[in-house]
Parts: structure tokens; sequence; C-alpha cells
């Protein structure tokens, strides 16, 4: 194994872990940054730079900082937050638990795609290129439907934050 991709999965396991277990939710957001940061790495080690920076973008850069102005915006702290019953860390410790053994006992006859085939790996199947010709040939039909999706979620967001004449805010 690549020592870098060795290296990539024990800082992604160790801030995936930080997540988990940080006391303060701000921590908490900064280990998940970390978490992607490391994650984006693993997708240029497979040569898929257009997932890497898309990664880093949109989850690493807007959906985290989203997520760290809502928590700074709730001020949670402990002397906010009730503290957690006995019941509920054991609840949650036998669903983690039972979610655990469900994904190992639903993985563990897995074959990895193209080691049982012997087809050849394709190096450039995670370049931008290839991921356009594919997008605009074999699934042009549902990328529209998505961008028609988004344009209506769009229109229906100014017409619901569009205010009347002669309407008063707070």
């Amino acid at each position: 194994m690549h020592p870098l991709f060795l290296f990539l999965s024990f800082v992604a396991l160790l801030s995936a872990l930080g997540v988990v277990f940080a006391k303060n939710p701000v921590h908490s957001v900064l280990f998940l940054i970390l978490t992607f940061f490391s994650l984006s790495g693993h997708y240029l080690l497979l040569n898929a730079q257009f997932l890497a920076a898309v990664n880093i973008i949109v989850y690493a850069g807007a959906i985290m900082v989203l997520f760290l102005f809502v928590i700074m915006f709730l001020n949670l702290n402990v002397d906010t937050e009730p503290h957690k019953p006995a019941l509920a860390r054991i609840a949650a410790a036998v669903a983690g638990g039972s979610l655990l053994l469900i994904l190992v006992a639903a993985l563990k006859d897995i074959v990895p795609t193209g080691v049982a085939t012997g087809t050849p790996f394709n190096s450039q199947i995670g370049m931008v290129d290839q991921l356009g010709l594919k997008l605009y040939t074999d699934f042009l039909l549902p990328f529209e439907l998505a961008s028609v999706l988004f344009l209506i979620a769009m229109v229906g967001a100014v017409m619901l934050g569009k205010r009347e004449t002669g309407e008063r805010n707070f």
C-alpha cells in the first residue's frame, strides 16, 4: 500500500473520531473539515481530481461554513445543553453497534469490481473530460431534469423570500 494512502487513512479515521468525541461543537465541525480534506486526498490518489476539488469547495468550504455559522448562532455550550441521561447513551451505543453489525454482515461477501473479471483498469475514469462525456451522453436526461428541478427551487425561494408592498418585517 502507498504510504500516503495509509497516512490519509489514519488522519481521516482520527479526525472522524474527533468529530464524534469532541465536547465543543465548533471543534467537531473543524474535525469534520479535516476529514473532508483527507478524503479529498484519497480522491486525488484515485486520479479523481474533479471529485477532490468539488469535495473541498462544496463540503469543506460552503457546507461546513454554514454548519459553523449555525452552531455559533445557536451558542451551544455546557450551560445551555441538558445532560444526556445514561439510558440515552446506552440506546445510542446499541443502535450504533447494531448498525455496524448490519454493515459488516452486508459487506462481508463483496468482491471488488474488476478483480474477478480481469478487466483492465481505466486510469482516465476520474478526469473531468471523461466525466463530462459520460454526463452529457449516457446521463443527459437525468442531468437536464436535475437542472430543471434546481431552477424550480430557485424560483420558489425567490417567490417565498419576496416581500409584498406594505408588508412589515419584525
